[in-house]
């Protein structure tokens, strides 16, 4: 069997059953488990399934606002964006990352910076942080939010009010007009809402697949930004181009 029968096999027998495992497909199919993982690592990058430890699950069985979803999408186009952020970052700056996978891979590219404070209400972008001796990491606090691996409410906004925060990252689930930057979780939209106020400058962080779209709340205007980063292949919509435009943000294509 062919790499691509096999794989659309897995995807088959994935939608079907609702769960596989490695070790299962591994004997099934009479390749190694390395092979398997590197299936399913394929069909991952095509947003056709989930990965979880030792298997896959649909995409369609893990919910819009799970982090565990959405850290496996646009993987490396998530990874250029993190990658190009991360040199916009001085030295000595104080930063937000939001909850966001592709903050979360910007906080992957910042583990050689220098006396810089992260702020967030990330647990995955604190855990990431964790073995990065030149970076204070700063928690929001807040309820527990599962999907997302965060901490939500308006108490930790106040507590970022005592912070001069240098620089805001903002992802989304859908960028557009005149809606501007929407999420699928209302009380993420609400903590980002609030803590966009207190950074002097703001850089959306939105790779290709968030043009276009519109979310259940929106969380800020278009020209709410200095700066945009998004992938090179981003088809961006012709009002939100003029938008762009019109009011001088900078675009980054990477």
């Amino acid at each position: 069997m062919f790499a691509e029968e096999r794989r659309l096999e897995i995807l088959k027998r994935v939608n079907q059953a609702g769960r596989v495992s490695v070790t299962e497909l591994s004997l099934d199919f009479g390749v190694s488990e390395v092979t398997i993982r590197s299936d399913l690592a394929m069909l991952a990058s095509q947003d056709l399934l989930v990965r979880t430890h030792g298997g896959a699950v649909p995409a369609s069985r893990v919910p819009e606002t799970s982090l565990a979803l959405r850290r496996q999408l646009r993987l490396d186009e998530k990874e250029r964006i993190g990658k190009s952020t991360a040199g916009m970052i001085q030295h000595g700056e104080a930063i937000f990352l939001d909850t966001s996978s592709t903050a979360l891979a910007l906080a992957r590219n910042l583990q050689h910076h220098r006396d810089l404070t992260v702020l967030t209400n990330s647990l995955a972008v604190a855990q990431a942080l964790i073995n990065a001796a030149g970076v204070t990491v700063v928690m929001a606090g807040g309820t527990l939010q599962r999907d997302t691996v965060s901490l939500v409410g308006t108490g930790g906004v106040d507590f970022l009010r005592r912070f001069n925060i240098k620089k805001g990252f903002f992802g989304a689930h859908g960028i557009h007009y005149p809606e501007g930057l929407t999420d699928v979780c209302l009380t993420e939209a609400e903590v980002k809402r609030e803590v966009l106020k207190l950074c002097r400058e703001r850089i959306a962080i939105v790779d290709s697949s968030k043009w276009g779209r519109v979310g259940l709340a929106s969380f800020a205007n278009l020209e709410d930004f200095q700066a945009i980063v998004t992938n090179e292949s981003a088809v961006i919509p012709p009002q939100v181009e003029k938008v762009i435009a019109d009011t001088g943000i900078l675009l980054v294509r990477v």
